[in-house]
């Protein structure tokens, strides 16, 4: 039985789109926030929301592919980790917010089909297992969706 990896979907899919005991899922953060605002620095040291946005899918989609065997790549501290949207238009933002939904569901469906038999399996190109990676996506995906909701608040003062 894969009950591990059925909570830690549940889990993904709370933090996105569902109902997470914390607060609010991304999907609800993000709701109703324009092209215009999530491109907004409205505290100038912090990223915005759009740059949070891909952030988020960035390391999602990594980690799906990982699931597949493919080697994670060294994101870390490279351009590739903290990228800046090149289009700000609101046909760009729904895209990269599509994106961020798609791969989230992606990821708890890579997740549910995986097996507990092999969450202690190291990942490729790390040196560390399925497990902690796939409650890392989950608890990265939410520690980022908090900087979302302070952004948001602070858009609004």
């Amino acid at each position: 039985m894969n009950t591990e990896c059925l909570r830690i979907a549940d889990q993904l899919r709370r933090a996105f789109t569902g109902a997470p005991w914390h607060g609010d899922p991304l999907r609800k953060l993000l709701a109703g926030i324009t092209a215009e605002q999530a491109s907004a620095r409205p505290v100038a040291s912090a990223h915005t929301i759009w740059e949070l946005v891909l952030h988020i899918e960035l390391w999602a989609r990594v980690a799906v592919e990982a699931s597949r065997g493919v080697p994670m790549p060294k994101l870390y501290g490279t351009e590739k980790d903290w990228r800046a949207a090149s289009d700000t238009s609101a046909s760009a933002w729904a895209s990269a917010t599509d994106r961020l939904f798609q791969i989230g569901e992606a990821m708890a469906q890579a997740v549910e089909k995986f097996g507990d038999g092999r969450l202690q399996e190291m990942v490729p190109g790390r040196n560390y297992d399925f497990y902690y990676l796939f409650h890392g996506i989950v608890e990265h995906s939410l520690y980022h969706g908090g900087q979302i909701a302070l952004l948001k608040k602070a858009m609004v003062q």
